[in-house]
């Protein structure tokens, strides 16, 4: 059965903001292979139109491996994007969710048509609320070695005290470290 990994970037001091962190080569090697790993990705609307930068990476390459590589595979994975208010997703891989986050997970669970593969959750709001529905299967936080200051705070509308278990590190070339977590009933 599929599970559903919350991956996501945050700042020392608890900011999660895309735009926030360090993109070195090791960061989009590590989410390329996260990406191409999976069968579908969950987006917010604005987190979604922040990644449709990576459209522009298609047509235009950088001429960097590990960055031309992650605009493939974040074009190539299928994308369920949640909004009240986009009407077009405008990328022909993603679609608008027609259901509620809870019944679209339970049907992906159950679904083999992603193969099986993980199901990405890469958007905070999106986060907050499979956290509170208890529906996080394995929680990937890349910290990133830096204080932001200004920003949203990951954690600001957790409804529960949540206990995980690490399941393993990695560290990153600029020193970001990514933890792989576990949720865990108390």
């Amino acid at each position: 059965m599929s599970k559903v990994i919350a991956a996501i970037n945050m700042t020392l001091d608890g900011i999660c903001d895309h735009t926030a962190g360090i993109p070195d080569e090791d960061l989009h090697t590590h989410y390329t292979g996260l990406l191409q790993q999976a069968g579908v990705i969950l987006y917010g609307r604005t987190t979604y139109q922040l990644m449709q930068y990576w459209q522009t990476m298609l047509k235009n390459p950088s001429g960097q491996k590990s960055i031309d590589n992650f605009a493939l595979a974040i074009d190539k994975i299928p994308k369920i994007v949640f909004s009240h208010t986009l009407k077009d997703t405008q990328w022909q891989s993603a679609a608008l969710a027609t259901k509620e986050l809870e019944k679209v997970i339970a049907e992906l669970k159950q679904s083999s048509i992603y193969g099986g593969k993980d199901i990405l959750a890469g958007s905070r709001s999106l986060i907050i609320q499979l956290l509170n529905l208890k529906l996080v299967d394995e929680f990937q936080l890349c910290i990133h070695p830096l204080i932001e200051r200004k920003g949203l705070s990951l954690f600001d509308k957790i409804n529960n005290r949540i206990y995980f278990k690490l399941l393993k590190t990695k560290v990153l070339g600029s020193g970001a470290i990514v933890l792989y977590y576990q949720p865990v009933s108390q």
